[in-house]
């Protein structure tokens, strides 16, 4: 997986087509219905262009007894696209293998592999490819990693009081700002924001990942080779000596990376990196879960910052409703205790949240693209000396919040006050 082993050129002639009639999943699956026509490479073609079109994350196409299915995820959430014979599932699946260097001949282990999509004005969209042997045949998942999702601080949909404290923190010249949440909630393209934000001639940025999702000019990005002994812990002592002014570091997984990263955050590097937590204050017994001691950890990091991705509404299909008292109750009980210096509509019965209908724009379900929510958790004096009496996750985020965070759910609610959101997508994600 070092090198891109194909890429991909899509003909003007089928795109300007694509981009006529791709507007909806109902589209996608009569494009692929057509392309059965012709040969398995014009079907690649039109799976790929169409799940771009539509911005879908990942592909799936799983074997079943009788084929395959292609699932794709859009938004989050995975929708059933068309269904291949096994022949053409046979077909699909080893030319997909050829394009990303792997090897045809087996099909009982899993493989990892890459190639790329060249589409609209010579832009280049990396796929990465994973295969895994079942029950009926080879699965293969495709990660779509379109360069156009790369967005700036000012677009992540942050409140005006926390795109203030990322602004604050971005300028630091040293400490750690840690992103956490599950997979999929969003964390690679808060860092890349991050990134964004800092990037300038002045001073030098490098990052280790695995892999490297997306390319950014005027940084110095290096992907880990485990294979080679060149993994997160080995990388960053490697780092540390390029004399660079910030480092991303991809993910925190072991004792070893979480220590040289806390020592370059304590001597003088700004460290932007991921933690497997689910929420802020859960980032400091993560890493005490880690091995590493709390006297090492308090000084080091400026801002634990927790997130999620919530579907926002159609803008084409969705109508305004006066809230149930049940919600209403909801809202308010959530949003007590705010501080006042949050932007939000005032909470009242009349008020109108979304009420989701559905059209062939969203795909019939009512949302169409998502926005994050999230909590930061600032280390000042008074957490920092907090953190060294190792308290429970519950009564630090409870400091936290009596010092005037917001937690990700209220972050949720005031979006569903200002109908970005619905209070079923919050509940859905935040619990």
């Amino acid at each position: 997986m070092d090198n891109i082993t194909s890429k991909i050129e899509i003909e003007n002639e089928l795109q300007e087509k694509l981009k006529e009639n791709i507007h909806s999943v109902a589209d996608f699956k009569k494009e692929i219905e057509e392309s059965l026509k012709a040969d398995v490479s014009v079907i690649i073609k039109t799976i790929m262009s169409s799940s771009i079109l539509l911005n879908c994350s990942d592909l799936h196409i799983e074997a079943i007894p009788e084929g395959s299915t292609l699932r794709a995820r859009i938004d989050g959430i995975l929708q059933e696209i068309f269904n291949f014979d096994t022949l053409k599932h046979q077909r699909i699946v080893s030319r997909i293998k050829l394009l990303s260097g792997l090897k045809l001949n087996v099909d009982d282990k899993p493989q990892d592999g890459r190639f790329s999509i060249i589409f609209e004005s010579g832009e280049e969209i990396e796929i990465r490819v994973s295969t895994l042997p079942t029950e009926y045949g080879e699965t293969i998942v495709m990660r779509v990693l379109n360069p156009k999702n790369l967005i700036d601080l000012e677009s992540l949909g942050l409140r005006k009081d926390i795109y203030d404290i990322f602004s604050k923190e971005a300028k630091k010249p040293n400490g750690m700002i840690i992103v956490t949440g599950p997979t999929g909630s969003g964390k690679t393209t808060t860092l890349y924001a991050f990134l964004k934000k800092i990037r300038n001639p002045e001073i030098k940025v490098i990052t280790i990942e695995d892999p490297i999702e997306y390319h950014l000019e005027g940084i110095s990005q290096t992907q880990v080779k485990p294979k080679k002994g060149y993994n997160f812990a080995a990388g960053l002592k490697s780092i540390v000596r390029q004399d660079p002014d910030a480092i991303l570091v991809g993910e925190i997984r072991d004792l070893e990376t979480a220590s040289i990263a806390l020592q370059a955050a304590l001597t003088g590097h700004l460290v932007l990196s991921t933690l497997h937590a689910n929420e802020a204050a859960g980032t400091i017994a993560r890493f005490q879960a880690l091995g590493e001691v709390a006297t090492n950890i308090a000084p080091a990091i400026n801002a634990a910052i927790a997130q999620r991705l919530v579907r926002k509404v159609c803008p084409k299909c969705t109508e305004k409703k006066k809230m149930s008292k049940e919600i209403f109750d909801e809202i308010k009980t959530g949003l007590a205790g705010i501080p006042d210096n949050i932007d939000m509509p005032e909470i009242s019965e009349e008020l109108e949240i979304a009420d989701i209908k559905g059209c062939e724009y969203c795909n019939f379900t009512g949302y169409k693209g998502r926005v994050g929510i999230f909590e930061a958790m600032i280390i000042d004096d008074e957490i920092e000396d907090f953190i060294l009496t190792s308290p429970s996750t519950s009564a630090l985020q409870k400091m936290a919040i009596k010092k005037g965070m917001t937690t990700m759910k209220q972050d949720g609610l005031i979006k569903v006050l200002k109908g970005v959101t619905t209070i079923e997508e919050v509940r859905r994600v935040a619990g």
